[in-house]
């Protein structure tokens, strides 16, 4: 006697993942298997999928049955997308057509995708799932096998990793049990020397003034714009940051493998344990950068999330894509807005840019002469809106390297190691400071949260106001220099910020030429 069945599985909207309830009722009739409640294409495909899995591990199939089967996926009104139902439904169908023993299934999450042979393939999102069911109170939660070391990052809930569709019908018919999958432990320590074109601030000759300003920009998660002449080393320093930057702390590295495992990008990786570092070309389109599609998914911004998005020759860009960094660089998320709702990706990443200062790139060169005109000059670096430049922290010129520089053949690792150490020492003096607050450097800190925070000495209250009666400077201008001020501060683990901590903040966002610092 047939009956109606419910299971749970999880959607995904943008990182995070909802309760999706599977239904099943199998009544009387002219045989037909449907998939109601906003189901894409891959998910209207499943019943065949489902059907030949049944089939092939010797259970009775849909196709078999001549009932009508309906298979509801609630809330309705919530578009389903992909393909991690399949298990699921399978389980349903099993349990509203008798052929599998009764289980209690209130406290059980399924995802995954069948096979025809009834294997379990991985999905996108297993985190996502693993946290939705942790802070809904579900105690079991059964996914590819492939899936369960990246879910067991989860504490709270028992990862049941599953090979086959029959495998897991012997576990929830207590004959053979399937042993939980241990808790996974993420180590970041180190990994940042393991990831592809990984370079090294010791590898860079020279450059003091730059790597100077880097090691602000990374203590306080500023962002930064090098400008310069071609062969400068623009590139090379914007992909060394990475080498100065802390390790990823453990909630960190969740919120970076959520992203990417909603993205489907973590490979044969159960978590990301380095801080990412995105270089988009200058030819793609807004959905990538800033994310979207037909059904959303994170942009490269988001893929920077708690790392690097470098945009070299910054003014190359298409002027929507870089004024679409706008309210992402402010709020450190990415609205992807649709007709019905808004989805939602963290995009707390640390903005380097690099550019040259005209077409030709040798405008104020101290060697070669710049062949653009002075109209040229000035549309070139019009491409940069004064709203965009507002939200760059930190602004230098990097110069041509002095040859005495570059025959140097010794490599200065106690350079690269002090300044390291003293990244992570202004790190923990931040993570101090927010300990119970959503933030976690200077760089994120609001308006308020600035005049609470910030403490002037009495000579640096005096320069302040006399330099803004010299220079126009927007409100945000105002509390991004003091927000840099503080990170030098903390760098010198000052207890409060001093006149000469002011002046070298300002000096990295007031020029007079494109570059110069």
């Amino acid at each position: 006697m047939s009956k109606i069945s419910k299971v749970y599985s999880a959607e995904l909207e943008g990182i995070d993942a909802k309760l999706i309830e599977v239904e099943t009722d199998i009544n009387v009739g002219l045989h037909s298997f449907n998939i109601v409640g906003l189901a894409d294409k891959a998910l209207s495909e499943a019943k065949e999928r489902v059907s030949s899995a049944l089939k092939n591990i010797g259970v009775k199939p849909p196709t078999k049955e001549n009932r009508k089967i309906v298979v509801n996926l609630a809330p309705a009104d919530i578009k389903k997308t992909g393909s991690q139902y399949d298990l699921a439904i399978a389980i349903g169908y099993l349990l509203s057509s008798g052929q599998i023993k009764e289980f209690d299934a209130s406290d059980k999450i399924f995802a995954g995708e069948l096979s025809l042979e009834g294997k379990l393939r991985p999905i996108n999102g297993a985190l996502n799932i693993a946290r939705l069911a942790a802070k809904l109170k579900y105690q079991y939660i059964f996914l590819p096998e492939q899936n369960a070391l990246e879910a067991a990052i989860v504490p709270g809930i028992k990862v049941i990793p599953v090979a086959n569709l029959s495998q897991i019908i012997g576990h929830l018919e207590d004959r053979d049990e399937i042993t939980n999958s241990p808790p996974t432990e993420i180590s970041t320590a180190n990994a940042q020397l393991s990831t592809p074109g990984f370079v090294r601030l010791s590898e860079i000759k020279g450059q003091s003034h730059a790597k100077r300003a880097l090691m602000i920009a990374a203590a306080g998660g500023h962002n930064i714009l090098m400008s310069g002449s071609p062969g400068t080393g623009k590139s090379m320093l914007a992909q060394a940051i990475n080498s100065i930057l802390p390790p990823l702390t453990l909630d960190e590295a969740i919120e970076v493998t959520q992203v990417y495992s909603s993205a489907g990008l973590l490979g044969d990786k159960s978590f990301m344990s380095a801080r990412p570092f995105r270089s988009p070309h200058q030819t793609a389109s807004a959905a990538a950068v800033i994310g979207g599609g037909q059904n959303p998914k994170p942009g490269e911004i988001s893929l920077a999330h708690r790392g690097v998005l470098f945009l070299d020759e910054l003014p190359e860009f298409r002027r929507d894509i870089l004024e679409s960094l706008r309210q992402p660089l402010e709020s450190g998320r990415a609205i992807i807005s649709r007709a019905k709702s808004n989805v939602v990706f963290p995009a707390k990443f640390m903005l380097v840019a690099a550019m040259n200062p005209c077409p030709c790139g040798y405008y104020n060169d101290s060697e070669k002469e710049c062949r653009c005109s002075a109209h040229e000059v000035f549309r070139y670096q019009k491409k940069i809106s004064g709203p965009l430049l507002d939200r760059i922290d930190i602004q230098i010129g990097v110069p041509r390297v002095k040859i005495e520089h570059l025959r140097q053949q010794a490599v200065n690792y106690k350079e690269e190691t002090d300044i390291k150490n003293n990244v992570l020492r202004a790190r923990q003096i931040q993570q101090q400071r927010f300990t119970g607050k959503p933030i976690v450097t200077n760089t994120e800190m609001s308006s308020k949260l600035c005049d609470e925070v910030i403490k002037l000495d009495a000579d640096a209250e005096k320069f302040l106001g006399e330099v803004f009666d010299k220079k126009f400077v927007s409100a945000r201008g105002y509390y991004r220099i003091l927000k840099v001020a503080q990170t030098i501060a903390d760098l010198e683990q000052s207890d409060k910020v001093t006149q000469n901590h002011l002046a070298e903040a300002f000096s990295y966002r007031l020029k007079d030429e494109p570059n110069r610092g």
